[in-house]
């Protein structure tokens, strides 16, 4: 018990100490490379790099009925940092539903993110390497979730160049 709750507060630093990055590589002209629908950006302090990209489309619906919603941004990471494996994230643009998960959908595989306001993300460093290998493995990926407001939100996410994206990520932060 206490060291999944030790995990979980691991987790849940690393993610938010990564997604601070995140959230400045979205903002940051630093570009490494574009690879299909996928942005690679390096950052330093602590040395950093993402693969980024937003999704193709996305439905809200609230009571099975299509909504208007104000939602920020809507990005899928994979993040590096030298040493490090990738690690997923995703941000809804929207505070997630307190105790509700991110369903992720890859050709039929399933994924489950945890989430914590605005973010999500895995449970440990062998879910993050299984959804990458899905991730690259597929063609579009679908990330279902409920907000706070209870609008439950569609994204899906192209995977066009993510396998270059990561590469490029990955090499950039050795």
């Amino acid at each position: 018990m206490i060291i999944n709750t030790l995990r979980g507060a691991a987790a849940i630093l690393a993610v938010t100490a990564a997604l601070t990055g995140v959230a400045q590589a979205q903002e940051s002209t630093n570009v490494v490379a574009t690879e299909g629908d996928w942005t690679v950006f390096a950052g330093n302090n602590p040395k950093e790099c993402w693969a980024v990209s937003p999704p193709k489309s996305t439905a809200n619906t609230k009571d099975r009925q299509p909504v208007e919603v104000q939602r920020g941004d809507i990005r899928l990471y994979i993040a590096y940092r030298p040493g490090a494996a990738g690690a997923v994230s995703f941000t809804g643009g929207y505070p997630f539903k307190p105790g509700s998960t991110v369903a992720v959908n890859i050709g039929g595989q399933k994924f489950d993110l945890f989430t914590e306001g605005e973010n999500a993300w895995t449970g440990s460093s062998s879910e993050d390497a299984k959804l990458i290998a899905a991730l690259s493995a597929g063609s579009s990926a679908t990330l279902t979730a409920v907000s706070a407001r209870g609008t439950q939100t569609v994204d899906t996410f192209s995977l066009s160049g993510i396998t270059a994206a990561t590469n490029a990520a990955k090499s950039n932060c050795q």
